[in-house]
């Protein structure tokens, strides 16, 4: 992605003073501090660990003293900072989807030597509705289609606060709409498309998993990394990580007042809450992972157990040492690298083979 040089030296700067901790136990464990400790019988990721740590001095996690466009920088350097290196192997080409509100920007990865059609992931990035981009998911989605051996289509939906609930649902839902009238001209099976997403663009994945339903064209499965689905944040996990692992109270408020407004109603609407809806039968079969040491943890664990009540397969998977945000994080942490190509194996096989 295209950073300023500012941004580059302030990656630089964090890239070399990760490392010199990394190089010092001494440094390392006192860093460490009470995320050394088990929390509810489980103990993040020593590297994760580490990472937080240097985000205690850096505060790159904390947007909310940021104007969203300055925060859109701030998190696009923070993404540099701890991603993978990008993966060769898939052509990637610039695209323009049909939008009631205008053309949505999009961009397609075709890994090398996949015939058509194959199967196609529809994929919705993660940033409050307030940050990220097709950039800062690019090297996700770029390991998720050489990986999985899977065509992605990764959207760009509009963000808040210029563009507040329910514009992010109404772009989700057209994308998918579209790429699905035209899978044959992307050489996409429209049998086996798959929607997925992660934080936001879980709650994404799964509000069009829900107003598809009945249509002539509707996801097969839906792949919800540490989804966001319930924006009254009162399961029991936003109170025991409410700070410390990344994701903090603060900052989901600071989110929902972006994209929701002023009203607390409208964080109870099932097109921003869906694990509110009054029913989710219907709704494709579901593969939802989690992250331990995340608010966000039980809102998915509750999500599965609506599926399975109403008799549609779903499958948590809680990845119990791991931080919101995860996926993005490889660089920095072997085993996020490893939880992620976990997800994109499981992920895959499910859209190629079914559910099972």
């Amino acid at each position: 992605m295209l950073l300023s040089p500012l941004a580059r030296a302030r990656v630089k700067v964090a890239r070399t003073l990760a490392d010199a901790i990394r190089s010092s136990k001494g440094i390392s464990s006192r860093l460490l501090g009470f995320r050394a400790r088990p929390v509810e019988g489980c103990t993040v990721d020593p590297d994760v660990a580490l990472m937080l740590a240097l985000d205690d001095v850096l505060k790159s996690s904390d947007l909310r003293g940021f104007a969203p466009p300055v925060a859109r920088a701030r998190m696009a350097e923070s993404v540099c900072m701890v991603e993978i290196p990008r993966l060769e192997g898939v052509s990637v080409a610039e695209e323009r989807l049909r939008g009631d509100a205008g053309p949505i920007p999009a961009r397609r990865y075709v890994p090398e030597g996949l015939a058509a059609p194959s199967p196609c992931v529809v994929f919705y990035h993660g940033g409050g509705f307030v940050t990220g981009d097709l950039d800062t998911h690019d090297t996700f989605c770029r390991q998720l289609a050489v990986e999985g051996r899977v065509r992605v289509i990764a959207v760009d939906y509009r963000l808040a606060p210029e563009h507040r609930f329910p514009a992010a649902v109404d772009d989700a839902v057209a994308a998918f709409r579209d790429v699905a009238a035209r899978a044959a001209d992307f050489g996409i099976d429209p049998a086996r498309m798959a929607v997925m997403g992660d934080s936001a663009g879980g709650n994404l994945s799964a509000v069009v998993s829900l107003k598809t339903r009945g249509e002539a064209y509707r996801p097969a499965l839906q792949v919800l990394v540490y989804p966001a689905l319930d924006a009254t944040c009162a399961h029991r996990s936003h109170a025991v990580y409410a700070n410390g692992w990344m994701l903090t109270k603060r900052m989901l408020d600071w989110y929902h007042e972006h994209y929701f407004g002023p009203d607390p109603a409208v964080r109870r609407h099932p097109d921003a809450s869906p694990l509110l809806a009054p029913s989710v039968e219907g709704a494709p079969p579901a593969l939802v992972f989690t992250a331990g040491f995340d608010p966000l943890r039980d809102e998915g664990a509750a999500y599965v157990e609506r599926l399975t009540a109403a008799g549609i397969p779903a499958r948590a998977v809680c990845h119990e040492s791991m931080i919101h945000g995860f996926v993005l994080m490889g660089g920095a942490a072997p085993a996020c690298r490893e939880e992620t190509s976990r997800i994109i194996r499981e992920a895959s096989a499910a859209l190629r083979n079914g559910f099972s």
